[in-house]
């Protein structure tokens, strides 16, 4: 029985020791709705599940460029080979993520969609990257890009 009972407390604290490593190499920070990162697909499959389309509900992984740096109520994201990073924003303004993101790996859940963003829009999201003045006076003409409205967002610890 003793034999017995040292096996069992011997095999709990292997279990606890794996389980553990797992959680701190796959440790996600969840915001927004909860989601999963199960079938995500890169930002350049994203990209090419818009062609000839206005909009795609999408789960997106990829790597977050930059966030706002006055309340982090948006990020660009890229997987390193699209040409354009995607500007994503919350749902609803219910969540925002943290400033100091950039450089993570992130799953986005959302809507997809293509809009033209003016100058004046440009121009304030380029202020709040933290752009120079001289950078933001070059901004003079509206833009096509791919936004993401995100529901829910996974940002990797």
């Amino acid at each position: 029985m003793k034999l017995f009972s040292k096996f069992l407390s011997t095999l709990m604290i292997s279990g606890l020791i794996t389980s553990i490593s797992y959680a701190q190499s796959d440790n996600y920070q969840s915001f927004g709705d909860q989601i999963t990162k199960e079938s995500a697909i890169t930002v350049t499959d994203l990209l090419s599940s818009l062609e000839g389309k206005d909009s795609v509900e999408a789960k997106v992984t990829g790597q977050i460029n930059n966030v706002c740096q006055m309340k982090g109520c948006w990020m660009n994201i890229s997987d390193g080979t699209a040409q354009e990073p995607v500007f994503v924003q919350f749902k609803d303004y219910a969540f925002f993520v943290p400033k100091d993101a950039a450089g993570k790996d992130v799953i986005i859940e959302g809507m997809a969609y293509r809009d033209m963003t003016s100058v004046e829009d440009l121009k304030h999201f380029a202020k709040d990257a933290g752009k120079s003045e001289e950078e933001i006076a070059k901004i003079t003409e509206p833009k096509e890009e791919i936004r993401f409205m995100a529901k829910g967002v996974l940002i990797k610890s």
